[in-house]
């Protein structure tokens, strides 16, 4: 992973669903493990980061995170 997809992690909004709207860091780990139980997460780039996003969560690295989300 690289700063890159950190930033994208921290500012991009889940486009649907339960969680529609939420910054993906923001996303709640029960949530994003649904997705490696029940269905898939969902292909492209939007997957790729809800994939980084759980593993940064399951290693308490959120905190690292949260400080580089738009402030505007």
């Amino acid at each position: 992973m690289d700063k890159t997809q950190l930033v994208e992690i921290a500012n991009t909004a889940m486009p649907f669903g339960k969680y529609k709207g939420c910054l993906l860091i923001d996303l709640p780990e029960p949530y994003l493990l649904w997705f490696t139980r029940q269905a898939e997460f969902p292909s492209g780039r939007l997957g790729e980061l809800m994939q980084i996003t759980l593993a940064i969560k399951v290693e308490g690295l959120a905190g690292l995170v949260k400080p580089l989300k738009r402030t505007t």
